[in-house]
This record gives C-alpha cells, structure tokens and sequence, in this order.
C-alpha cells in the first residue's frame, strides 16, 4: 500500500514528495529546514518498536470538548497537526466528507494510523513532519493561496502512547535510554546531558523545566558524568533525586528536570511559536484553531499570540493610538476550557490541560515576531 498526497477537495494533489525534498526555509526558523514527508510504504517496524496495524479508540484529553469547538463541517478540510493516536482525526471523519492532514513527527504514530487511512476512503492524508511545517505541508497537498483550510486542531507535548514507551525514554517511571526524541533524528537527552555545559544544563532545566533547584541538578549532572556516561533514565533520575528533595504526595523529584529536557530536545516551544504562525496563514476566514495544552509554558504561549491577533487597535486619553494590525482572530475562548472532575478521575494526566480556541477572520496575517532568546539545541550541542 502507497501513502501519497491525496486529493483534497478540488485542489489537485502535489506528487510524492522525496524524503527530503526541498521547501523553502523560513528566515525566522532555527530549528533546521523545511521538510515535507510522505511515508510510502507500511513498514513492519519502525526503529525497532512494533508497528500496530490498529488504532486503539483513542480518546484525546479534552477531545469533544475541541472538536465542539473546532465545529467540522461537511466537505471542509481540516489539519490534526499532532496526529499521535488519531483520536481528533477519527472525530473529524466522522463528520461526512471532511478531509482530514494529519501531522506527527513521530514515525510510529504515523504507521499506526495506516489503519485509519485505509478505512478513511482517501479522506485521510498522513505526513511524518515537524507541526511547525504545516503550512509548507498543505502547500505540498494543493491547498494554498485564498482556499485555506477549515480548521486547524493541536494538542500539544508528549503522548501518552510516548510515556508509556520504555525505549522512548521519556519518563523516569521506566528504566529505559535516555532518547526523549519525538521524532527519530538529532540529538538525544543523553547527548544533551553528556556534551551541554554546567551552565547550559542549569539554563535548560531551569527555563524549560521551571526548576527551581536547577543549578543544583546541573552540578551533580556534571560531577556524574565525570564518573560514567549517564545513558538511561534511572541513572539521571538517581542523580536528581539526590539532591532535589520532594515530600509525600508532591511529584517527583525529577519530573522538571525531565520535562525541561525533553522539551529542550525537541525544540518544542520554537515549534509550537512557528505552528501558531503557521496556522494563522493556513486558516482561511471562519476557519478555527483550537490548541490543548498540558503546562503553563505552552499555555502562555498560546494565550499571548491568540490575545495579541485578537487585540483591535487603539489608544487611550493619555497616548496617542498605535497604528496596529486588524485583528486577524476572534476569541472563542475568554478563559481557557478545563477537563471536567470525571475525566481527571479516569485520566489523571489531564488534570493540567487547558484547551483555548479562536476564529479566523478576514485580515491578513500578522508579522511574525522573533523567537525568544532561549537556549537553542543546534548551539548547545557545538559549545556555542
């Protein structure tokens, strides 16, 4: 079975696209070129880890709740720009005649969800990609220039599909290597750990992580290394532990140290930055984006750009009004949707997810701003 660009709507299909085929690069992006996958042929595995031919009845956290709010439409066209287990793809299909891009950077979601694709009748296009390149992404599937799409849905960070993958290397509850890579390139946390300074490591965990004992952490994370090669999960869990302290009923001691690693690893803020831009490009008017998020970096993220597109100009009786750009979105959200009492009781890890959406509307997109000064993987890794 072939996996190639389907057609969407009227809009003819682009051709298989080459592994690495060339896009164009963005000046803003830091986080490596532009590049729009295609997977061609259903593997049995994929780095090693089993492939399963069916999707379980995935349930995404908040899921009903943002497809409410995405509203699909019959024959609209929609991005699930984290595909992980389909969860939100499947709930869009099952509205008739919606055509669904999935989007995921991790190659074993997007093998998982051969399965969908073959039961979606060419409803479904799945592309292993960074979610930041969705608009070169649907560029490459003929939707461009005014006809845009009709939504734009992300549930942001890990998976619990990844968490519960020993050889993923993700949590600390389980012994594994420490990858922590979402995808299946670039460097691992235990390159990061073996090769980052003293005071790049304290940087990272305390920026990303928002740990507050991160100098601590880095220090014994050097002295450690000095003594062997830290390469799994238990080894640097140890090493937090020894010197961040936690009581009963708090989370564990190394929980920020391995949140700010692995969100370093995979750049996940850059590309949750680049994909709000992106997806406020990709939106045609009364197309809708809606974003769940599991932390209050990601949160506050999302809630600035959303707050700032929606702002309309003007000034008050003191200043003088700013020109500023038309509002390019409406709040659908003014606080952000929570998961109710009985979904946290049945999935724990939705206790933090804070889900916010808003409408597009006619104006152009804005500008997009810098990214933040943050430290930057590709930097780290060469000493800069």
């Amino acid at each position: 079975m072939r996996l190639e660009a389907q057609r969407i709507g009227h809009h003819a299909a682009a051709p298989p696209f080459d592994r690495k085929g060339p896009a164009k690069r963005r000046d803003l992006r830091r986080n490596g070129p532009v590049r729009v996958q295609y997977l061609f042929d259903r593997p049995d595995s994929v780095r090693g880890w089993a492939v399963n031919p069916h999707l379980p009845n995935h349930i995404p956290v908040l899921g009903r709740e943002a497809v409410e709010m995405l509203k699909p439409r019959q024959g609209g066209i929609y991005v699930d720009a984290t595909f992980g287990a389909g969860g939100y793809s499947r709930a869009i299909l099952d509205c008739a005649g919606t055509r669904v891009i999935g989007i995921d950077r991790d190659r074993s979601a997007i093998s998982a969800g051969f399965d969908l694709v073959d039961r979606s009748d060419g409803r479904l296009t799945l592309v292993e990609d960074r979610f930041s390149n969705l608009a070169e992404v649907c560029t490459a599937a003929g939707i461009e220039g005014i006809e845009g799409v009709d939504g734009v849905v992300m549930d942001v960070g890990v998976s619990s599909m990844q968490l519960d993958q020993a050889d993923r290397g993700f949590s600390f509850r389980l012994d594994g290597p420490l990858d922590m890579r979402m995808g299946h390139e670039g460097p691992t946390a235990a390159d990061v750990i073996a090769k980052a300074s003293e005071a790049d490591l304290a940087d990272i965990i305390y920026i990303f992580g928002e740990e507050r004992h991160s100098r601590k952490v880095a220090r014994a994370i050097v002295a450690a290394r000095q003594q062997a090669p830290i390469a799994t999960t238990r080894a640097l869990a140890d090493i937090v532990s020894k010197v961040v302290r936690s009581k009963p009923g708090e989370i564990h001691a190394a929980t920020r140290t391995f949140q700010g690693l692995r969100i370093f690893v995979n750049e996940e803020l850059d590309e949750l930055h680049l994909a709000l831009a992106a997806a406020e490009r990709v939106l045609e008017p009364g197309g809708r984006l809606v974003v769940v998020s599991f932390h209050s970096l990601e949160d506050r993220i999302v809630k600035n750009f959303l707050t700032e597109r929606a702002k309309a100009g003007g000034g008050s009786r003191h200043l003088p009004e700013v020109a500023q750009a038309a509002p390019s979105f409406g709040l659908l959200t003014k606080r952000p949707v929570t998961p109710g009492p009985a979904e946290v009781s049945a999935n724990p890890r939705a206790r933090s997810a804070k889900l916010r959406a808003a409408e597009r509307t006619a104006a152009p997109a804005h500008a997009a701003a810098a990214l933040p000064v943050w430290p930057v993987l590709a930097d780290v890794m060469r000493g800069g």
